[in-house]
């Protein structure tokens, strides 16, 4: 019996769904973990600076992941690459949630970032080919604005198995869900669509010599790093530094991100409007506005978690207004290279977050400055690399 036109639709939505559930484990990552962060010396002994190494090493593996796994995904099926990162996601999941001290959870998490990567190459394609152009921007679409809701919710669930089942209870959850999703994707193998990349000898060398590409990407990278690195930061600072709750670091993600939501979807408003270098230039002075005003806030010696909500607001905002043009100039940018050259970025926005969590982890617990001293240092740089790279013309 053929399927009919209604039976397609809805089956392709069905693996879209299937598809966009595997990217968002991915990027859950590091937001289930978060709030057990500041407790895992308590349990696992070390450090506080040690335990920040968790949300580093997995940021780490996940740029490492996303370099691999760009350039396997020219020769492999997608499918197939795509059911064995699950799988290995999913067994490296519960092997972290059975380590006995920090050391071990630390090297764990560097693979498990590897693993987890892979969703975030292969799926945009994947869902790209499920359905027509219409069809797949509107879906491209819905996949972005739930994985920015992500980090907002994950936390919230992250919260309840920490204060229900203790530290290891997110890896137990992800591990289930890891493998289990393996499994479906592996069932509806007939249904995902088989997609493979194209092979270049050349491969990320064409894009690491394109200055145009380098502007956009590395300034992309500097200014999510910079709010990525202060929100790594802020569990530990919420609970060691001011001896307060984790429901604070909560309730600013949640205001973050919603902030979030709306300028992006205000974004491309104001590129029709100023045109996207404005655009880009104007979100980066925001976000770095927002963080100068927090890191004097911090060094005032500052504390309220209200203030400190208001003050995470431009910040956000900014990346909000900035990042979609941003990103998507740096694609126009690649010469049709779009797989490597996202995950180039994303890339950049890994290893950049990774590194400058990795600098301020024996600081971090002094208080708010740190964070917001390394956040305005990223933002700075995120700026002067616009006018010293050239741009694409304001047309394309």
């Amino acid at each position: 019996m053929r399927a009919t036109p209604e039976s397609r639709s809805f089956r392709a939505v069905g693996v879209a769904g299937l598809l966009v559930c595997c990217t968002v484990l991915g990027l859950a990552g590091t937001d289930l973990v978060l709030p057990a962060v500041p407790g895992l010396p308590d349990y696992l002994g070390g450090s506080i600076a040690q335990a920040q190494f968790v949300l580093a090493t997995f940021a780490a593996g996940t740029g490492i992941g996303l370099l691999l796994f760009g350039e396997l995904g020219s020769f492999l099926d997608h499918r197939k690459m795509l059911v064995s990162s699950l799988l290995a996601y999913g067994f490296l999941s519960g092997a972290a949630a059975m380590a006995p001290n920090l050391e071990l959870l630390i090297a764990l998490r560097f693979l498990q970032g590897v693993a987890a990567s892979c969703a975030a190459v292969v799926t945009p394609g994947m869902v790209r080919a499920l359905f027509d152009e219409q069809g797949a921007l509107r879906a491209l679409g819905a996949l972005g604005s739930i994985e920015s809701l992500a980090p907002a919710i994950a936390p919230i669930i992250g919260v309840w198995l920490l204060s229900a089942y203790g530290w290891s209870a997110s890896f137990w959850v992800t591990a289930m869900l890891a493998v289990g999703l393996s499994v479906l994707v592996a069932v509806s193998g007939r249904y995902v669509p088989a997609v493979s990349g194209n092979p270049s000898r050349l491969g990320y060398w064409l894009l690491v010599r394109n200055a145009v590409f380098q502007r956009y990407a590395l300034s992309q990278g500097l200014s999510l790093g910079s709010l990525l690195a202060f929100v790594f930061a802020m569990p530990t600072v919420y609970v060691v530094a001011f001896g307060g709750e984790i429901q604070q670091f909560i309730v600013m993600q949640l205001l973050g991100i919603s902030t979030y939501i709306v300028a992006a979807n205000l974004s491309s408003r104001l590129v029709r409007r100023f045109g996207a270098e404005r655009t880009i230039y104007g979100g980066s002075i925001l976000a770095f506005g927002g963080s100068i005003l927090m890191l004097a806030y911090g060094l005032l010696g500052g504390r309220e978690p209200w203030v400190i909500w208001a003050l995470f607001l431009p910040f956000n905002m900014g990346f909000g207004f900035r990042g979609p043009p941003g990103f998507y100039r740096s694609l126009q940018a690649s010469d049709g290279d779009d797989a490597r050259a996202s995950a180039l970025v994303i890339l950049y926005v890994m290893l950049i977050t990774a590194a400058a969590t990795a600098l301020i982890s024996p600081f971090v617990a002094s208080g708010l400055w740190p964070a917001a001293l390394a956040a305005c240092l990223l933002g700075a740089l995120s700026l002067v690399i616009l006018p010293l790279l050239p741009a694409l013309p304001e047309d394309t």
